[in-house]
């Protein structure tokens, strides 16, 4: 019991929904349910995509353009179709699980800040999965041309199946990041950590930064795809200093 209260005295105590006071176990239970809730959704969701599993496929296949893909152990075609109804369920259950994490940290908010909450998280979901069609229509098809191109007088390429979904998923996951720029500076400016005349002055160090986090999202590293992913974030940082002034 002592051990409860100190960290309830850590945590803070809370009101639910019902305006009971929450201590660290209620909060720990409401976080499990949450979570629960949130993996359920994604089974759900890639159950669902599992029947679908030979579109998304192809439509993962599609950036590779004529690339010839093989499986070099007899369980690869199998842990393929799991991989690709997972990540399938991830994208459509994704808004399900950002509600459940935003419900959870609700309570703990001031009354200024969860004005802003829901309208936050709607854009979020909807810059991330503009990242995503942007990343798979325009960036990713010129990436994979460029890094197939490198094999030419080199060697027959011919990739594995379960590494190129592994590097199409990170690349489509990677853009649909990429675009939340404008959601982590408009939500930091609201808090106070600087403003339009601060990020406009500090343009190159930002710069810098989103190259540094473009190398760290691009699953191949070469400066082609570092560029295609740097890029789209530099013009989006310049539009939320824009969207700072003015919001």
């Amino acid at each position: 019991m002592e051990e409860e209260s100190i960290l309830d005295d850590i945590f803070g105590e809370e009101e639910d929904t019902e305006g009971k006071k929450m201590g660290f176990l209620d909060h720990m239970e409401e976080l499990r349910q949450r979570l629960i809730k949130a993996l359920l959704a994604v089974v759900a969701a890639s159950a669902v995509a599992g029947i679908f599993w030979k579109e998304v496929f192809e439509l993962l296949k599609k950036p590779a353009g004529n690339l010839h893909f093989q499986a070099l152990h007899v369980f690869e075609p199998f842990m393929t179709k799991v991989k690709v109804s997972v990540i399938a369920g991830v994208f459509l259950a994704a808004p399900i699980v950002i509600y459940q994490l935003v419900a959870f940290i609700k309570p703990a908010l001031k009354p200024q800040e969860k004005k802003y909450l829901f309208p936050l998280i709607f854009f979020f979901v909807l810059l991330f999965y503009l990242g995503v069609f942007f990343g798979y229509t325009y960036i990713m098809p010129l990436a994979t041309a460029w890094l197939i191109s490198q094999s030419e007088g080199v060697a027959t390429l011919q990739a594995r199946i379960s590494d190129y979904i592994s590097y199409a998923s990170i690349f489509i996951i990677g853009s649909g990041f990429s675009f939340e720029v404008p959601i982590f500076i408009y939500a930091l400016a609201k808090i106070g950590l600087f403003n339009e005349k601060s990020l406009l002055k500090n343009w190159r160090l930002a710069v810098l930064i989103i190259v540094t986090v473009a190398a760290i999202l691009t699953p191949d590293w070469s400066p082609v795809t570092m560029i295609l992913f740097a890029s789209p974030m530099i013009l989006l940082y310049f539009l939320s200093i824009l969207l700072v002034k003015f919001f």
